[in-house]
């Protein structure tokens, strides 16, 4: 999509200081020292004024300090991290999306329609999944509603911290806030479904979407009234969009 809007600037005319605009990409691989080492090697090559991504929130940190030292803006499609909209860490750093502070307040409104009043939650440990359980938790506290239990995934060894069954069924909620990526969240709930703790004794809240055909069609019943938490597009919602833009 950014090298059609790229391409579109060029059809139009559009120029920053008499040059069109191109593009160098850069292939991260998850890793934020790759990340910095793609944007110096264009930089070195180029004359860039601008930085688009990285998109995922651990890759953020070390590549937002790089532009900010550098002087160069770093506008990101999808890192969500709270913590990345303090202008006094990040103060070249932007994106396009929707913080996971939006997320949490949705996810209250959910809790409140529901009159549900804990939650356990599961999150991957990285700057997305800690910043993303930290605001729900933050953010249920602040209307008085309980996280039951944390429940850590580790990416490393893609696994969840000690056993998923006992720290569900031990717990006094059967409501699970899933913070995980798309690539993680298969693997969690395939450990949920081999653990019988999914459908219908407890009611799982997603942050990503996940294929459900991609699990054994035996499992269908317990895929049963999972809700994910995305976000969408304004016209999808009946909300105002810059037209223009």
């Amino acid at each position: 999509m950014f090298k059609a809007a790229v391409l579109l600037s060029q059809q139009y005319n559009i120029t920053i200081e008499g040059q069109f605009i191109g593009w160098q990409a850069v292939q991260t691989g998850a890793s934020p020292i790759a990340a910095v080492n793609g944007v110096c090697r264009a930089l070195s090559t180029s004359d860039i004024f601008g930085i688009v991504g990285p998109s995922l929130s651990l890759e953020v940190p070390i590549t937002a300090e790089f532009a900010k030292d550098v002087g160069i803006p770093a506008v990101s499609y999808a890192a969500t991290n709270p913590d990345f909209s303090n202008r006094n860490m990040y103060p070249a750093f932007y994106r396009v999306v929707p913080s996971d502070s939006a997320a949490a307040i949705a996810i209250v409104k959910l809790f409140i329609r529901f009159n549900w009043t804990s939650c356990i939650i599961i999150y991957q440990n990285d700057q997305f999944g800690t910043g993303g359980a930290n605001v729900i938790k933050d953010e249920l506290h602040k209307n008085d509603l309980t996280v039951a239990t944390m429940v850590v995934f580790d990416i490393e060894t893609r696994s969840i911290r000690g056993d998923l069954s006992t720290s569900l069924i031990g717990s006094s909620s059967r409501i699970v806030v899933l913070w995980a990526t798309s690539t993680h969240t298969p693997l969690i709930l395939q450990n949920a479904l081999d653990s019988n703790v999914l459908g219908p004794k407890f009611t799982w809240i997603l942050s990503s979407s996940v294929r459900l055909n991609s699990f054994d069609k035996k499992f269908s019943q317990q895929l049963i009234g999972m809700l994910t938490v995305e976000p969408t597009i304004a016209s999808a919602v009946g909300a105002s969009i810059n037209t223009t833009l």
